[in-house]
């Protein structure tokens, strides 16, 4: 008898140009190891991209771009199922639903939320973003998944969809399965290269303290050779005295499958300088193919686009299958066919 795998659900939003390395280290690396023991769902969130202010820019190549950064990072279209969010109408039919259930204080303890309105003001910051946790929550209790693979900055939005899904389950029955996080232990998160207290982010003050996995070498190693790092002269790794040097082995130890202890031992009576160099030879062998496998796939749009016309009909196999379900146990009347 065959047992079926447990599934996972993740999504990167395709809100810049390129993906940066701590995307890829944090996220994509991992996507690619869960593919084996997972029936892994992919997506590229671009509804929740749009609620950011220049969420909308250039949002179909970006989209486009996104999608073959995945596949050349190692995501199978054969073993995973890789759609795009908006060719699924299921997740914002599914997400009102969820509003209705959902506390307008549960809305607005969200930390994202209240981060973005301070940062974006009171003017820029739309209904859309409030409600962003909800459309999470749909995206992933949609696929009635297992697990969803997440940096630990994410959490409460798990937590979030957890609450709703047993809310939901406890009204009208039993729909839902409840997923759980799943944060992995290593490369959960790369800091900024300028200010290493700072999670590396597309908004960072600075780009020369982000790496995009689309970079050019020189630009890469570039910006690692002149990564802040901190005083003395000792490589150790301490989070709080010492996060420059702290964040250059998080990133070699990831890169290169190397714990950060042996690494510390291999850089006993050596400089800054020599674990920079390495760290940024290490980073560009890493990106480099991804960068040329992407430039290539982003030469044949319509072949990506064939590909994500496959992955959104699986997709909505299964989104279809439990917005019905959902329907049925609201009470809503089903049109015929559907």
């Amino acid at each position: 008898m065959t047992t079926a795998k447990p599934r996972v659900l993740s999504g990167m939003q395709p809100s810049a140009d390129s993906l940066h390395l701590g995307n890829y280290l944090g996220a994509l690396v991992n996507y690619v190891k869960l593919q084996d023991e997972y029936d892994a769902f992919y997506f590229i969130p671009d509804l929740h991209s749009i609620t950011s202010p220049d969420g909308a820019t250039n949002l179909a190549e970006r989209t486009r771009t996104t999608v073959a950064q995945y596949i050349a990072g190692g995501v199978d279209v054969e073993r995973s199922t890789l759609f795009v969010q908006s060719h699924v109408p299921e997740h914002a039919e599914l997400s009102w639903v969820l509003q209705t259930i959902t506390g307008f204080g549960e809305a607005s303890r969200m930390t994202q939320f209240k981060d973005k309105s301070v940062r974006y003001g009171q003017d820029s910051t739309n209904v859309g973003l409030f409600t962003y946790p909800v459309l999470m929550a749909a995206d992933i209790l949609l696929y009635q998944a297992d697990g969803v693979p997440v940096g630990d900055d994410q959490k409460q939005h798990v937590e979030l969809t957890r609450t709703l899904g047993a809310r939901f389950n406890h009204r009208f029955g039993e729909t839902f399965k409840i997923p759980e996080p799943m944060i992995p232990a290593e490369g959960a998160r790369i800091y900024d290269l300028q200010d290493p207290t700072s999670k590396m982010s597309k908004s960072s003050a600075s780009p020369n303290g982000r790496i995009n996995v689309l970079d050019e070498p020189k630009v890469i190693a570039k910006r690692i050779k002149s990564a802040v790092t901190d005083d003395g002269n000792v490589v150790a790794f301490d989070r709080e005295a010492k996060p420059g040097v702290s964040n250059l082995l998080s990133i070699l130890s990831v890169v290169t499958e190397t714990p950060v202890a042996t690494l510390v031992e291999q850089y006993e009576g050596k400089m800054y300088g020599h674990l920079k160099v390495d760290t940024a030879e290490a980073v560009v062998a890493t990106l480099e193919p991804i960068r040329a496998r992407t430039l290539e796939l982003l030469d044949d749009p319509a072949e990506l686009d064939r590909l994500l016309a496959v992955g959104a009909a699986k997709a909505r196999e299964v989104a279809s299958e439990t917005l019905g379900k959902v329907y049925d146990a609201v009470g809503f009347l089903r049109p015929q066919g559907r």
